[in-house]
C-alpha cells in the first residue's frame, strides 16, 4: 500500500466512522479537534485503525503526532514495519 492510499483510506474511514467532513481532513488539521476527540475516543480512533489496516498502535505511538499527516505517516510506517 502507497503512502497516498494509506492517506485516503485513512481520510475516508475517520470521516465515514466519525461522521466528519471528509474536506475537513487536511494533512495540516490537527487530528483531535477535527475529528472532537477527547482521550477516550483515541481508543476508537486505534481499534479502527487496526481493524481496517491490520496493525498495531499503542498510547506511545501519538505521542508528537498532532496532525493527519503525522497520524498517516505513523500508520504508514507500521505498515511497513510488519512486512
Amino acid at each position: 500500500m502507497t503512502h497516498t492510499e494509506v492517506t485516503e483510506k485513512l481520510s475516508d474511514v475517520l470521516a465515514t466512522e466519525f461522521e466528519v467532513d471528509r474536506s475537513a481532513i487536511t494533512p495540516d488539521a490537527p487530528l483531535m479537534q477535527t475529528l472532537d476527540l477527547d482521550s477516550l475516543d483515541l481508543v476508537d480512533v486505534v481499534v479502527i485503525v487496526e481493524q481496517n489496516f491490520g496493525i498495531t498502535i499503542r498510547q506511545e505511538d501519538f505521542v508528537g503526532r498532532n496532525t493527519f499527516a503525522d497520524f498517516s505517516d505513523l500508520i504508514y510506517s507500521k505498515i511497513n514495519e510488519s512486512k
